[in-house]
This record gives C-alpha cells, structure tokens and sequence, in this order.
C-alpha cells in the first residue's frame, strides 16, 4: 500500500488540537506519515518540524500545498483561513482533511462542498465522533432494530470550554465573526452524532442563553460574552421520534460527562463518555438494556481515537475508492442545522408565566 504524505497547517510545537490529535493519529494510521507543517512564522514552522520530526517546515501554507512530496493537506489553522486553503489544496490536486467548522457561514461551506465533489480527490472533516469505535457500533445496533422503534432521544453534552473565565488563546472565540463557539463547535457536534445514528431531526426548536456575561481574562481584564454558552433542543424526527438535547459549557475539567440515550419500543442504548474538550475528544462506552457492549478501542490516548478513525477512513477512500470518512455533504447538512438553532431562538416567541394561577391555587388549598 503507498503511503500517503501528509502536511499539516496551523499545528503548534507545544499547544492545540493539531499537536493534540492530529500529528499522533497520522503516526498511528497505517499508509500515512506527516511530511510537512506550515504554520505563521518560520521559527514557530521550524519548532514544529524539530519537534514532529519533519524537515519540510513552511511559514507560508501555500507552499506546503505546492510541496509535491505532500498528498494530503490537513487545514487546522482558524476558522477564517479555512476557506482559501481548502481551495487551494484542491486546485493542486490534493486529499483534503479539515477541522471542523469547515467556514465561517453556510454559503462557503456550501461553496466548498462544491468544489470538492468536482476536484476528483478524497476528503474527510472532523466530524470525528462519527468515527467513534461505540458509535460506529451503536449505528449497527440501531440499523438491526436492537431496540425496536426508536421512541424519544435524550442527550446530554458537557464542555469545559465556554466557561467563565477566558484566556488570550481562546479569547478570540468570543467574536461571533470567528465562527467558534458553543453552538457550531460543542452543540454542532453532538447533533451530528445523532444524525449518524438516526438521521437528522425534521423540526427542531432552540434556546440559548448565557450564564456567563462577563468573562475573567487570565491578563486581569474583563470580556463580554454575548454568544451562548448553554443551548436547548427539541426537536422532532421523520419517524415522529423526538428528540430532547442539552449542551453546556463552562463544567470543570474534571466534571464534562456525556450521555445519549435511545429509548426503544423493546430496549434502551445508550452511549457513555465525556472529556473536557467534549466527548468528541474522548472514548464512549456503549450500554444496551444497562448491560456494557464490547467495543474495540485502538489503544491509543483517548484524544487521538477518533480523529485516527477518520484518517483511517480516508486511507481507505483513497486506496479503494469508497466514501466513508466524514463529508462535506455531512458537514452542509450540520451547517443548515446549526442556522436553525440559531434561527428558531431569534424568532422564538417568550410568553411571561401567569403569576396569577398560583395565588389562585393557594386560595382553593
């Protein structure tokens, strides 16, 4: 099997998701090796390539998509930047991979999407909990009927990010202009894993809210939050099987569990988990009727499963032709979701509690 280069941009020699996930999850996918890192500056691009052990090291990404001795380009670099990026690597005949969002906005993930299904390549987004050993598992469970009609979705999804307090990395996250924030990173990507599992929902109806509305800054100062940091669903499938889901930011590091639980007509399954980044950084363990399932897990950190589930997943679209890493599809799809939530709480219509029924109550009693 030939193996596939690949370069890396906006991976940091000692901090990120790149660094975290990434460059690990390339060494342990078999036909793959990094290649290549671009990052801002050349010292910071050498610092990479010193510590990943690679000697191609770019402060321009552009000449690492150039690079002839890289075959696939992974865009971790900020949001922003994604969209020039990806069509780059695309006019140079490269496999893409890319982070999650794809874009800052549905219109250039809809673009890109686009200029994908024409390029001829392979791709895959970091939709990675679709590539979760327990929810691959848990979507064959659910395709031979293990619990009969699904009846109602309950999920529950925890973050240590969006708290209170902000420091100057993840400051930026704050400006809605990033396109980074609880609702298209933790909110989007549990509502995508329930779409890998049964579709998604048909109807959905949102509230968002903000717990915390003045952020302490590692520097001393004080940042206003005005984007959500906790978001409500209801929503409803094709089927008529509803759906009920939480998100919420700010929990402690120690404290971020996750639970998704499908209420059949014969069972119950549910998936188990949770890390402070999101149980999309982390393992699940899957239950059927209370009972644990086995799953086989790559024994590998538990940061790096998944997103090694998706480059094994391109390996295999490239080398057999198939389709089965995380899409740009996937991802539009998401992003039109993502503007519903957002939609359906803009629009929403607050009726103020009677106050009056109580009292009322009080007198009859």
């Amino acid at each position: 099997m030939e193996t596939l280069r690949v370069g890396i941009i906006g991976v940091n020699a000692q901090r990120g998701w790149a660094r975290e996930a990434h460059v690990p999850a390339i060494a342990a996918t078999e036909g793959l090796e990094l290649s290549a890192v671009a990052t801002r500056s050349q010292a910071s691009a050498d610092a990479a390539g010193a510590a990943f052990g690679v000697a191609r090291a770019y402060s321009d990404p552009l000449e690492l998509i150039r690079d002839p001795d890289v075959d696939v380009v992974t865009v971790a670099s900020s949001v922003s930047a994604h969209e020039p990026l990806i069509h780059a690597a695309l006019q140079h005949g490269k496999h893409v991979v890319t982070e999650w969002p794809v874009a800052v906005g549905t219109a250039a993930m809809t673009t890109i999407a686009g200029a994908v299904a024409v390029a001829g390549v392979r791709s895959a987004v970091g939709l990675q909990a679709r590539r979760n050993p327990a929810v691959l598992r848990a979507a064959q469970l659910l395709a031979d009927h293990a619990v009969g009609r699904v009846l109602v979705v309950r999920v529950s999804s925890t973050t240590a990010g969006f708290g209170p307090t902000v420091d100057e990395s993840t400051a930026p996250l704050e400006d809605p202009d990033a396109g980074m924030h609880l609702l298209t990173i933790q909110a989007a990507h549990t509502l995508d894993v329930v779409a890998a599992l049964l579709g998604s929902p048909v109807e959905v109806s949102a509230l968002h809210t903000v717990r915390f509305p003045e952020l302490r800054s590692t520097t001393g100062s004080t940042v206003p939050r005005t984007l959500p940091d906790h978001v409500a669903v209801l929503g409803r499938f094709s089927d008529g099987a509803a759906l009920v889901a939480e998100v919420v930011g700010g929990r402690g590091p120690d404290d971020t569990p996750f639970r998704l639980t499908i209420e059949g007509s014969t069972g119950v399954l549910e998936l188990v988990g949770g890390a402070p980044r999101g149980f999309q950084a982390g393992v699940l363990e899957l239950f059927v009727d209370g009972q644990r399932q086995p799953i086989d897990t790559p024994a590998l950190p538990d940061s790096v499963v998944n997103v090694a589930g998706v480059y094994r997943a391109l390996r295999a679209d490239v080398r057999d032709g198939t389709s089965t890493a995380p899409s740009f599809v996937d991802a539009v799809r998401l992003a039109h979701l993502v503007d519903d939530l957002r939609r359906s709480d803009d629009t929403r219509v607050s009726v103020t509690a009677d106050q009056e029924w109580p009292r009322a109550l009080r007198r009859i009693g």
